[in-house]
C-alpha cells in the first residue's frame, strides 16, 4: 500500500539513480539498496503477504515461503525482494514457472520476471527460503531471532527487527514506504508450543509430524518490522474494552508460572487504552484486536501483538527514568510500546531517518498517560525529568535514503520538543484535537517528517518550522540571554537557527504570574521591575544572565 504522492516517488527514484557518484563514503551500496526506493521497487504496489514459516528450535533454523501479492503501477520485469544472510532464497515461482534471480549486494535479490507485467493487474510471486536467521544478540536493539528457553526448559523464541529489518527472518519488500493492505502469518512449531503473531488467530492445525501450525490473519495495513513470531509454552487469558470504536478484544499470552503476576500487571493495559483513546482517538486496529505477549527480551511495538518482558514491574525494569517518582506509577513497556500503536503502527515513517515520528510521540505519551491519571503538573514533572538523558550529540533526523536513523535523543528530546510546542500553542483542548487529528488524517499511512511538521503548524495556527529545525535538525539548546538593569529587561535568543523566534514564558521575581516574551536573535527590551526572572521549565530551553 503506497500512501504518499507520486512526485515523492519520482524524487526518490531520481536520487537513487544519481547515487553512484554522490561521494557519500559514509554509506555503501547495501545501505542504498536497503534505504532507497530503488527502480526494482517503484513499479509495484504491495497488497498482501502470505507468510508460512517452520521454526526448528533444535537447529535454530527457519524454512518457509511467502506469497507476495502486488499490483503493477507501470511495466517492469525486475522485482527486488530482500533477505539477509545467512538465510537464502532457494526458489521463486510465478504462475507455476521458476524464475531466475541475481543478488545485488548482501541482501537484495533481483528477480527476473518472464510474464509481462501489465498496469493495474494484480500479480503474485512465491518466494521459498531457508537457513539460519540472524541471531539476536541484544534484542530489541540488536535484533533478529532470539532462541532461548524458559525456566521449565521449553523453547522460548521471539523476533525483533526494528532498524535491522524484517528481512532478517523472512523475505519481503524491506522498505517502510509500502505496506501490505493485509497479511496472513502461519508458523509451525513443536506440538507442545504455541506461536503468537499479529492479528487474530484463524486456525490451528495438528500435523502428522508432531507439530502444530498457527495461522493468524491481519486485516489492517502493517509495517514489516511490526510483523512478529513468538513461540513458547503460552497460557492465554482475555478481556474486553468498551472503547471509542466499539468493543475491543484484549488478549494476553504469558508463561504459566507468570500467570498470576500477569493478571495483576496487565490490568494496566485497559488503563492505557482509556488514556490513549482520550488523547489520540480510537485504537487504530479494532479489527485485529490488541495483544500483550510475554517474550524473553524487554519488549517492542509489534502491531496488535505488543511484546512484553519488563519483569512484571512498574517503571523501566523497576526504575523511574524521570527520577520524579511518577515513572514508578505505571509499567513502562505497557505504556510506551502500546503508544506506538498510534505513532509507529497507525502513522508510520516512510524513511527511518524520520523515526522521531514514532519515538518522540511515544516518549511524550508517557507524560500524557501520567497527566491523565495524576494531573497536568505530574505529567509536566515527568517529561521535564527525562531531560537528564538528552545528549545533544547529533541531530534527531538522520540521513535519508540509506537506512540511517538519527540520534537516540529522538526519545526524550523529541518528547520535550512536543511538550514545548504544547506550551507555544497554549490551548490544551486544541492540543488534544491536534493529536487526535494526526491519527485521523494520517490513519494507516506512511508519512515523512515534513507532513507532520506542516500539519502541526497549520492546525495550531503557529509557524513551527523554525522550532522543528532547531530541535530536529540542530543539536543546540536555545539559550535565552538577558540582562536586568534600571527596571529594564533586555533579552534575545542565542545558539539558534536563523530566524528562530519562538515565544517563551518567564516569571519575574517571586510573582506567580507568567508573562510571554517574543524573543528573536536581536536584542529586545521592556520594563520589568525585578531582580531576577525564572524561565518556565515547561519550555526546553536554557537561560543565561549576562550581568
Amino acid at each position: 500500500m503506497i500512501t504518499f504522492k507520486p512526485a515523492f516517488l519520482i524524487f526518490y527514484g531520481a536520487v537513487w539513480l544519481g547515487c553512484g557518484s554522490c561521494g557519500q563514503s559514509k554509506f555503501d551500496r547495501d545501505d542504498m539498496l536497503r534505504g532507497s526506493i530503488t527502480p526494482a521497487r517503484t513499479w509495484w504496489d504491495l497488497k498482501h503477504y502470505d507468510l508460512n514459516v517452520i521454526a526448528h528450535p533444535g537447529s535454530k533454523t527457519l524454512e518457509g515461503r511467502v506469497i507476495v501479492t502486488y499490483e503493477v503501477i507501470f511495466p517492469d520485469q525486475t522485482i527486488q525482494i530482500d533477505l539477509q544472510p545467512p538465510l537464502k532464497i532457494i526458489k521463486v515461482i510465478q504462475d507455476g514457472q521458476t524464475l531466475n534471480y541475481t543478488k545485488d549486494g548482501k541482501n537484495a535479490y533481483m528477480i527476473l520476471l518472464t510474464k509481462p507485467q501489465q498496469p493495474i493487474h494484480r500479480e503474485s510471486i512465491i518466494v521459498y527460503y531457508q537457513g539460519k536467521p540472524i541471531e539476536a544478540n541484544d534484542p530489541p536493539w540488536q535484533g533478529g531471532v532470539q532462541w532461548t528457553t524458559d525456566k521449565e526448559g521449553n523453547p522460548f523464541i521471539a523476533t525483533s527487527c526494528q532498524g535491522l529489518g524484517a528481512s532478517a527472518w523472512w523475505p519481503c519488500k524491506d522498505h517502510m514506504y509500502d505496506e501490505p493492505d493485509s497479511m496472513t502469518i502461519s508458523v509451525t512449531v513443536p506440538e507442545k508450543l504455541m506461536d503468537v503473531s499479529n492479528g487474530r488467530l484463524r486456525e490451528v492445525i495438528s500435523n502428522q509430524d508432531g507439530t502444530k501450525t498457527f495461522t493468524w490473519s491481519v486485516r489492517n495495513p502493517i509495517n514489516n518490522y511490526g510483523v512478529n513470531m513468538n513461540i513458547g509454552n503460552y497460557m492465554h487469558f482475555s478481556d474486553t474494552l468498551h472503547g471509542e470504536a466499539g468493543v475491543l478484544d484484549m488478549d494476553y499470552y504469558v508463561l504459566p508460572y507468570n500467570l498470576d503476576k500477569a493478571r495483576k500487571q496487565f490490568k494496566q493495559a485497559k488503563l492505557m487504552m482509556r488514556a490513549f483513546e482520550h488523547w489520540f482517538g480510537p485504537f487504530p486496529f479494532y479489527a485485529d484486536g490488541y495483544k500483550l505477549v510475554e517474550v524473553p527480551y524487554l519488549g517492542m511495538e509489534h502491531q496488535s501483538s505488543v511484546t512484553y518482558g519488563n519483569g512484571y514491574k512498574n517503571g523501566y525494569r523497576g526504575r523511574d527514568l524521570s527520577k520524579t517518582g511518577w515513572g514508578l506509577k505505571w509499567d513502562f513497556i505497557i505504556i510506551h510500546e502500546s503508544a506506538h500503536e498510534w505513532f509507529g503502527n497507525n502513522i508510520t515513517y516512510n524513511d527511518i531517518a524520520d523515526k522521531w515520528i514514532h519515538e518522540s510521540f511515544a516518549n511524550y505519551s508517557e507524560s500524557l498517560y501520567t497527566e491523565y491519571y495524576y494531573g497536568k503538573k505530574a505529567g509536566s514533572e515527568y517529561v521535564i525529568g527525562t531531560r537528564r538523558a538528552i545528549r545533544n550529540n547529533r541531530p534527531i533526523i538522520g540521513d535519508y535514503r540509506v537506512n540511517n536513523e538519527g540520534s537516540g535523543d529522538m526519545y526524550t528530546k523529541g518528547g520535550n520538543m512536543l511538550h514545548t510546542i504544547r506550551q507555544i500553542i497554549d490551548d490544551d483542548q486544541r492540543w488534544r484535537e491536534i493529536l487526535q487529528g494526526l491519527n485521523k488524517i494520517f490513519h494507516h499511512q506512511t508519512v515523512e517528517s515534513n507532513q507532520i511538521e506542516q500539519y502541526l503548524s497549520k492546525e495550531s495556527g503557529k509557524d513551527l518550522s523554525k522550532v522543528f529545525d532547531q530541535y530536529l535538525r540542530d543539536t543546540r539548546i536555545p539559550i535565552l540571554e538577558y540582562t536586568l538593569s534600571n527596571d529594564s529587561l533586555k533579552y534575545r535568543w542565542n545558539q539558534v537557527v536563523t530566524g528562530f523566534d519562538m515565544p517563551v514564558r518567564i516569571r519575574p521575581g517571586k510573582t506567580e504570574q507568567y508573562k510571554t516574551l517574543h524573543p528573536t536573535t536581536s536584542w529586545k527590551s521592556e520594563p520589568v521591575k525585578t531582580e531576577s526572572i525564572l524561565v518556565d521549565p515547561d519550555f526546553y530551553v536554557e537561560a543565561r544572565r549576562l550581568n
